[in-house]
């Protein structure tokens, strides 16, 4: 890992509904916007599908759930957030620092 690198844990919220996409392949596309900005990624972890506490949408009542652990510069989380924030495969985003 390169000093100017920190370590982040996303975890992503994906929904396939009405999409042709497997799972594996969103998880892909997820995983290529990391290295766009400039992410190495590391460990993936598919958590399946969990059911929402509050259900904001009564046509989607849970989502497929998956971490994962990635090394990027500073700018890389807002970056990712931006870029996925059209993707209509991936239904939330949250990233923190290790």
């Amino acid at each position: 890992m390169s000093p100017n690198k920190r370590n982040y844990r996303a975890t992503f919220i994906l929904d396939n509904c009405g999409v042709e996409e497997s799972i594996d392949q969103i998880i892909a596309n997820v995983k290529q916007e990391i290295v766009t900005v400039e992410g190495d990624v590391g460990e993936v972890e598919n958590f399946g599908q969990r059911d929402f506490a509050r259900v904001t949408n009564p046509k989607r009542p849970a989502g497929i759930y998956v971490q994962v652990d990635f090394a990027a510069p500073a700018t890389a989380p807002a970056a990712l957030k931006e870029r996925l924030r059209l993707n209509s495969t991936v239904y939330r985003t949250y990233v923190e620092v290790l």
